[in-house]
This record gives structure tokens, C-alpha cells and sequence, in this order.
């Protein structure tokens, strides 16, 4: 099985414009993400996706291989797709570019459904929820979970609702973007026409439930943090200080 890893950014995000170029210990945040992708031994190639000139730049300074793509493209999804269209490969794995402590286990964790099971198509890291300022986040993505381990839903809204239960007996759980498709798989997805809940939560995945596509849930303990807004950078670099990855980088090839 040929597995390549495909990072979907650009410059223009709305809620942090300039995001996967914002300095996280001393480099962009977009290094830290490709280069610990990087290390997963599964992976066949990293690339990463954008519509950026300056992404294209910062991405030749740190080694990393970007591929042009429209600027037209709303969902991360469908930016990789474009990728994956022209690549061989049997599984792509969309690696966004805000998950700056990303590790390689969470990729081979996240891969696992894919290789046991020919009917799984995609798949999507779930972890705890640990706080109920982050349950009541709208940047974090929670997510409801059947019994056979496939996705019922994906909010920006705190679910499942908590008035009966403390929310410690919650079990609140969110999506950490690691997700593995099927190629073919990700190219139909691509061409599915895009859906109102899918709009109304900005979160790709809805369209493949809206469509009747099952996603499969791993979950994963790993501690993580997101980058939505310039506070999490301040979050991230002391979660991240310390970190055994970090000696793997190399320091001939830092960004400023």
C-alpha cells in the first residue's frame, strides 16, 4: 500500500491570516507540521498543498516539495484532492497544516482502519475533550460516535448536550485533523456537490455524511493543540518545549 501524506495550506485564513508561516519556537508553524509528518516511516512521500507563492518559498527553505493548486478551493479537502488526482498512490492522508505537535503514531494510528478493513474509505483521529472552556470552543470540532466506531456527527457546538450529566461522565470528544482517505475515495468526495450542514458548520467532513459516506473514528490519547488564533502559538510553544522531535530538526535549515 502506497501512503502519501498531503499538507493543505493557505495565507488567507480567515480567523489567522498568515497562520502556516507564523513563528512557532523560532519556525514556521508549517515546518514544524511537515517535518514531524515527515517522520512517520508509512509515509512514501509528504507533500504539501497550497495556492500561495509565499507558502511555495518558505517551503523550498526547509526542504519540503509544494505543489501549486487553485485558489478557488473552500474545503482543505478538496485542495488535496486536486493533489491526489495526479498522484500515485493508494491512500492520501490530509495532515492539516494547524496541527503543529502532530506525531507519527497519530498518522499509523489513524492509518490502521484503512489497512484491516477494504470497506473503510476514511477515517478521522478522535481524542478527549479535557476542559470545558475547549468543549465550548467553536474552533474545536466535536464529534458524536456510534457504537460500530463510524462518526454520527461533527459540530462547532458543544455535543453532545450536557444538562443531565456532569462533564466529567460526558465523554466529550474532538477531531484532531489526521484523516486517511482512499484515493478514489477522495477524488468522488471531491466531486460530490457540497452541502448545508457541511456550509453551516465549515467542516468537511459533514459532506460525506450528508452523502452517506461512514467515517470511522480512531481515538487516540495523545495530547495535542490545535492553532486556530495567535493565543494557541503562545499554548503551543510550551507544550511543545522540551519535545524529543524537536532535536531531530535541523538547525542549518531554520526560518529567521
Amino acid at each position: 500500500m502506497k501512503v502519501v501524506a498531503v499538507i493543505p495550506v493557505r495565507m488567507g485564513a480567515s480567523r489567522f491570516p498568515g497562520k502556516p508561516l507564523a513563528h512557532i519556537l523560532g519556525r514556521p508553524m508549517l515546518e514544524h507540521v511537515f517535518r514531524r509528518t515527515q517522520t512517520c516511516a508509512t509515509l512514501d512521500d509528504v507533500l504539501v498543498a497550497t495556492c500561495d507563492q509565499e507558502i511555495v518559498k518558505a517551503c523550498a527553505s526547509f526542504g519540503a516539495t509544494a505543489v501549486m493548486t487553485s485558489d478557488k478551493h473552500v474545503r482543505a479537502s478538496d485542495r488535496v484532492a486536486e493533489v491526489a488526482a495526479g498522484l500515485d498512490a493508494d491512500v492520501i492522508v490530509m495532515v492539516q497544516g494547524d496541527e503543529p505537535m502532530i506525531l507519527p503514531e497519530m498518522i499509523d494510528l489513524a492509518l490502521r482502519p484503512l489497512i484491516d478493513d477494504p470497506r473503510v474509505v476514511c477515517s478521522n483521529l478522535a481524542a478527549p475533550i479535557t476542559s470545558v472552556e475547549e468543549f465550548e470552543d467553536s474552533n474545536t470540532i466535536k464529534i458524536v460516535i456510534a457504537s460500530n466506531g463510524d462518526a454520527l456527527y461533527f459540530s462547532r457546538e458543544p455535543i453532545p448536550a450536557r444538562a443531565k450529566v456532569s462533564f466529567s461522565e460526558l465523554g466529550a470528544m474532538k477531531q484532531v485533523c489526521v484523516i486517511p482517505f482512499r484515493r478514489e475515495f477522495l477524488l468522488d468526495y471531491s466531486k460530490l456537490s457540497p452541502t448545508p450542514l457541511e456550509a453551516i458548520e465549515s467542516i468537511d467532513m459533514l459532506r460525506a455524511l450528508e452523502h452517506g459516506f461512514p467515517i470511522r473514528l480512531v481515538r487516540t490519547d495523545k495530547v495535542t493543540h490545535a492553532v486556530d488564533t495567535v493565543q494557541d502559538i503562545h499554548i503551543v510553544e510550551q507544550l511543545m518545549r522540551g519535545d524529543p522531535l524537536l532535536a531531530g530538526y535541523s538547525p542549518a535549515e531554520a526560518i529567521g
